[in-house]
């Protein structure tokens, strides 16, 4: 129970990553606020995990919605000791639409920016404030491999992952600065099998083919899992990584250590 008596919130936990992470907390014993804009989808995580499990309706990009958020933790719990900023989106998710530095509009632009980017500084800064009730806590933002390579087709999701990569380090400077032990570390996953990937994967014959495009340049030759990422994520969230703040985790199967070690096929 690496997370006993500790209280979580985890955004974007209806399905993917969140979910993953959400399970993985309750596992090891934590107390899971599982939010998300689909409440209806968080209302099915939490309830799988039973009590204390809660489903929570949070849309990232409110900042009403996270001042009452952890309001209504600290009323319940007297403490936050782990939010995990993983809701986002890429851009993709409805009609297609141009992403790529020339063609995008700035309304699909600012979209991205809003949820991405916007929902981690809401969420790094009701963390902050919820966390000083005990001066402890970790902060978990989930980046990506996208945000430390330029992605040319998706550069509003590239840009905000890159921000919420830097963001990390500023919040671990400042909560050091401010004498909290509040840790903020980032977690970059790279090709992790989630339903995000879904439009791009397709559902018939084509899909095992663009599955293995996705992955030709990763050394591993596969994608990762939402379990692979949420390992991580319990090990920034417990007492063991209590001297790891401003730090960054790779999670894609070798890709930035270089494709030369890929087998041939």
């Amino acid at each position: 129970m690496r997370l006993e008596n500790k209280v979580a919130l985890v955004t974007g936990a209806a399905r993917g990553i969140g979910e993953a992470i959400a399970r993985a907390f309750a596992a090891e014993g934590a107390t899971v606020h599982v939010t998300d804009i689909d409440e209806a989808g968080a209302s099915v995580v939490a309830a799988s995990l039973g009590d204390p499990a809660r489903a929570v309706r949070l849309d990232v990009r409110d900042e009403q919605a996270w001042r009452d958020a952890t309001e209504s933790i600290l009323r319940a719990h007297g403490r936050l000791d782990i939010v995990v900023n993983n809701a986002g989106i890429t851009g993709f998710e409805g009609e297609p639409v141009a992403h790529d530095p020339e063609n995008a509009t700035l309304e699909a632009w600012r979209a991205v920016h809003e949820t991405n980017l916007d929902g981690v500084f809401l969420g790094c800064k009701y963390a902050i404030r919820a966390m000083r009730k005990t001066g402890a806590g970790s902060i978990i933002n989930i980046s990506s491999r996208s945000g430390i390579v330029g992605i040319p087709t998706a550069a509003a999701y590239a840009s905000s992952k890159a921000a919420v990569r830097n963001h990390t380090k500023s919040v671990a400077l400042y909560c050091a600065g401010e004498g909290m032990t509040v840790r903020c570390n980032s977690i970059h996953p790279a090709a992790v099998l989630t339903p995000m990937w879904e439009p791009m994967l397709g559902t018939g014959p084509e899909r095992e083919a663009n599955m293995a495009m996705f992955v030709q340049d990763t050394p591993l030759r596969r994608f990762g899992t939402p379990e692979e990422v949420a390992a991580i994520a319990v090990l920034l969230a417990s007492d063991e990584s209590a001297y790891i703040t401003g730090a960054e985790f790779n999670v894609d199967g070798g890709i930035l250590a270089g494709s030369a070690g890929a087998p041939s096929q």
